[in-house]
């Protein structure tokens, strides 16, 4: 297990220690769904995965729970980039709207999230997910609480 001092760690000094070090020994679920954080920056996370046949629905295409974790991953972490060590967040609202079928067989989704507003108690985002050839599959908003320390 890791000996670094997680929360003593601003958001965005943890996204990009998690970048940088693809921790294997902390349980998370971007190790479950094998997320790779490609870009890091503040208010600002681009995550990829690769689909593969147990991500399927019934009908055969990626399950759309996929497409909704990457994206609340996406704009929860950018939220988490512009908070303090000791602040944390829990999305509160997640609003998706899914644009067409992703296949299983391998291909590279890409997810970025933004950050359009951080206050005191709130903050919101946006994010969107695209295929290989960069067509849309599904985008999504959220507004997240703001978990002060002693508060």
């Amino acid at each position: 297990m890791s000996t670094t001092d997680l929360a003593a760690m601003t958001g965005l000094e943890l996204m990009r220690w998690i970048q940088r070090e693809r921790p294997a020994d902390i349980p998370s679920i971007g190790r479950l769904l094998g997320m790779r954080f490609d870009e890091v920056d503040h208010g600002r996370i681009v995550i990829s995965l690769d689909t593969r046949p147990d991500f399927a629905n019934p009908l055969g295409t990626v399950h759309g729970g996929i497409a909704a974790t990457l994206l609340d991953s996406v704009m929860g972490c950018a939220v988490h980039t512009t908070l303090p060590a000791g602040v944390s967040y829990t999305t509160l609202e997640l609003k998706v709207n899914y644009i067409r079928a992703a296949r299983t067989d391998g291909q590279t989704l890409t997810a970025e999230g933004t950050v359009i507003h951080v206050g005191r108690r709130a903050a919101t985002a946006e994010g969107k997910v695209q295929d290989e050839q960069g067509k849309l599959i599904a985008h999504a908003t959220t507004t997240c609480i703001i978990l002060q320390p002693n508060g």
